[in-house]
């Protein structure tokens, strides 16, 4: 047995009496020889059935181990996780995702490919809790929907700038520090752009493999994606750049709508112009919606996520750029709601 393969598995949680037994479970039945496991479950006070859930697998599994969390938002979880955390390995897994045979294995041999790499992870394949999750979840599985992030969509193994569910050397906080409280969203991305522009390397490896139960409420996603793009301009200001590329798009668009009605109000010929972009994205949508769709049906239904999830993440960046650069104000009580509720 390696000792400094043994892995501290963090799950931060709240309100999953629906998922929490099979997250757990999951990693349970995870054949690992290589060290000794821990499954760390930092629970934000869940006021409903989660910890007496969790109470009993902890019976059968004593590695399970449930840790109060009275701050109640996942950077938080995660600090408390990686203070308690008995190991030299860390893996970060939502309540709300299931690990697929060989996670655990897979993750810790590609973090040891090389001895830059800090973080590995691999693919999050979604599982749908109804029709509605079924149509958000082709559309955030294609690249018109969520941009290149390749955790999402796949592609071959190589490196990248984020992923989720990622397994990372412990020591690696210790030189760029734990996950910013402050951030209600977008933790993991202000985390990862530390560590790639502190010169370390992030692994995507396809055959690391997870589900992940996608949002059956549009409202939900809604709300998900608004506070993704107005978390993102905070990261941004905190560290005086633009982390990615893509997350303009969304802004971009938005901004176009826009300025393009004004511009046809002010100026008639132009509306032409407008009226033919208009046209293109709903083109463009369509056949991305093809490309992910068993069947025109459906598709035409993908293809309508799309613009909610473009424009709620443009109108949140809109309201971030507004208040955090523009006024200079601090995050307000209402953003730092979660869209689970």
């Amino acid at each position: 047995m390696e000792k400094n393969k043994s892995i501290s598995i963090i799950i931060p949680c709240r309100n999953e009496q629906d998922y929490i037994a099979i997250c757990l479970q999951a990693l349970s039945l995870q054949e690992y020889n290589k060290g000794s496991l821990e499954f760390l479950v930092i629970d934000g006070m869940s006021d409903d059935s989660t910890r007496e859930i969790i109470k009993e697998l902890q019976v059968k599994d004593p590695r399970i181990k449930l840790i109060d969390n009275p701050f109640k938002t996942t950077p938080q979880a995660m600090n408390i996780g990686l203070n308690a955390a008995a190991y030299d390995l860390i893996i970060r897994i939502d309540a709300h995702a299931k690990a697929l045979p060989g996670f655990i294995e897979k993750n810790t041999e590609a973090v040891f490919e090389s001895e830059d790499i800090m973080c590995a992870g691999g693919r999050i394949k979604n599982v749908y809790q109804n029709k509605t999750a079924e149509i958000i979840g082709f559309a955030m599985s294609s690249p018109f929907g969520v941009g290149n992030a390749t955790f999402r969509i796949g592609g071959e193994k190589k490196f990248v700038d984020t992923l989720a569910f990622g397994i990372y050397k412990k020591d690696v906080f210790n030189k760029i520090g734990f996950f910013n409280e402050s951030l209600i969203r977008n933790q993991d991305d202000e985390l990862n752009f530390r560590l790639t522009k502190a010169g370390y390397k992030i692994l995507y490896n396809p055959e690391i493999e997870s589900e992940y139960f996608v949002r059956g409420s549009v409202k939900k996603l809604t709300k998900q994606y608004y506070q993704y793009g107005y978390w993102k301009v905070y990261v941004n200001k905190l560290h005086k750049t633009v982390t990615s590329i893509r997350q303009m798009v969304p802004i971009l668009f938005l901004l176009g709508l826009i300025f393009g009605a004004i511009f046809s109000v002010l100026m008639p010929f132009f509306w032409m112009l407008y009226v033919a972009g208009i046209l293109f994205y709903i083109l463009l949508a369509l056949v991305f919606a093809f490309k992910v769709s068993p069947n025109l049906l459906v598709a035409m239904k993908v293809s309508c996520i799309f613009p909610i999830l473009h424009l709620s993440y443009g109108y949140g960046y809109l309201k971030g750029l507004l208040r955090f650069v523009i006024l200079g104000q601090e995050p307000s009580i209402k953003s730092k709601e979660l869209s689970r509720g």
